[in-house]
């Protein structure tokens, strides 16, 4: 069979059954039913009322010879026609209550067909008995549809008793429960394709909610991160140039060469912090992959830890660094929280010690830890440094969220000789190798 063979060629979207122009037409008018039905649910139950009775019962008062022109010879009796409409009504009328109270319905129907069993009538409207039968299945307990099953099946036993001789009996029994067959399935089916929509209507809510809790949540922790990129970009860069400032303002009558360098100093830091933040905003900005997009430079790594020395130090403070290990083999992330928290602890510095301090910074890389050391030879007293509350925003909380991240700590406090220390401590030790959390 070729390729090209209809037989084999997939179906398209529009040989699909659903696909039809009816079946559409079909599913809009029982969407509409399901509106109208919940705005008024009297309404569907008295149209089926109407429709049993114009099918069914009408037929059975217009026919008055119906016994033998059904064939059934003398087999059922014919009653009047006031006994026929109240036999009629008590089976159709219970049918206003077939899906409030399903058992009831059902219960006042089959006792009067056992009445009218009794009295060896037949009458159309006894389609009335399958009709809440379904229901019943549909709407009421599971657990009384077996009882249910039994009295339909009694009662159309009884009315198979009383056909013609020339009707044979097990073909009419069979005929007559394959019906209660029927009506019990149709019942299990629509209700179990209920309570499948019902699951899966709900479980579209709940994966809906859990994808808004989702974005709420990353998009909470993304205000985070750039709250706290800003400000040890902007905080960092900003001390810098405010104390180059009040230093070339202050040089520029003594030494105006010293003034005009500082201004230059300034014109770097604030080309490097809008390098910085350019930086970061192009990675949240969402940009289509085009072949001239500019290339975004990485973050700062340990390697830019001497030119941030280096700032620091034109700004007045003497800033010794002495590393240990080998921290340029540092992932770029610890690597980039190391950066962070030496920027925060180097501007602390010069915002509270001012620019005559010495900063002794230390970084060491040992097996399984990363160790931060700075420390000013400032005012360290509790009365001449910020209470650490008052750092608490993001410069004291940034650093110890980063290094939460590695499982690290952050202390903070004046020196026993004087002065401000700042020790960090990040834990290089593998997810994997971690034991669980007692």
């Amino acid at each position: 069979m070729s390729p090209d063979d209809p037989a084999r060629a997939p179906l398209a979207e529009t040989d699909l059954p659903w696909s039809h122009p009816v079946a559409g037409g079909l599913s809009r008018f029982g969407r509409r039913v399901k509106q109208g039905d919940r705005r008024h649910p009297w309404v569907l139950d008295t149209a089926l009322i109407v429709l049993v009775v114009l099918m069914f019962c009408l037929p059975d008062l217009v026919d008055d010879d119906h016994g033998r022109r059904r064939g059934f010879d003398n087999s059922f009796i014919h009653l009047p026609w006031p006994a026929t409409v109240a036999l009629q009504a008590g089976l159709v009328l219970p049918l206003l209550w077939r899906r409030r109270r399903p058992t009831l319905a059902f219960a006042l129907i089959a006792a009067v067909f056992f009445v009218q069993a009794a009295l060896g009538v037949w009458l159309r409207a006894d389609i009335a008995l399958l009709i809440s039968l379904y229901s019943l299945v549909l709407h009421g307990q599971l657990r009384r549809v077996p009882a249910a099953c039994a009295v339909a099946l009694a009662a159309l036993g009884l009315f198979t008793l009383r056909l013609p001789s020339q009707v044979p009996f097990l073909d009419a029994l069979f005929v007559l429960f394959s019906t209660v067959t029927a009506a019990v399935a149709l019942g299990f089916v629509v209700r179990i394709r209920r309570a499948q929509l019902a699951v899966l209507r709900d479980r579209a809510a709940r994966l809906e909610v859990e994808r808004d809790q989702r974005s709420r949540l990353a998009a909470a922790a993304e205000r985070t991160r750039v709250a706290r990129e800003m400000h040890d970009i902007i905080g960092h860069n900003l001390s810098v140039i405010i104390t180059l400032a009040d230093g070339g303002a202050y040089a520029t009558d003594l030494a105006p060469e010293r003034g005009k360098q500082a201004l230059l100093l300034i014109g770097d830091t604030g080309r490097q912090a809008l390098g910085e933040l350019r930086r970061m905003l192009g990675v949240l900005r969402v940009q289509s992959p085009t072949p001239h997009a500019p290339e975004l430079s990485p973050q700062p790594g340990v390697a830019d830890l001497d030119a941030l020395c280096a700032r620091i130090r034109a700004a007045g403070p003497q800033v010794v660094y002495r590393t240990g290990g080998d921290p340029a083999a540092l992932d770029r992330g610890v690597q980039l929280a190391v950066y962070r928290i030496v920027q925060e602890a180097l501007t602390n510095a010069l915002k509270h010690a001012g620019h005559d301090t010495r900063v002794e910074l230390t970084v060491v890389v040992e097996d399984t830890r990363v160790l931060i050391d700075c420390h000013d030879t400032g005012p360290g007293t509790a009365g001449t440094r910020p209470a650490p509350s008052h750092d608490e925003g993001h410069g004291l909380a940034g650093m110890r969220e980063r290094a939460a991240l590695y499982h690290g700590t952050v202390t903070t406090g004046p020196a026993p000789g004087g002065g401000w220390t700042v020790r960090a401590v990040l834990d290089l030790t593998p997810l994997d190798a971690i034991g669980p959390a007692v």
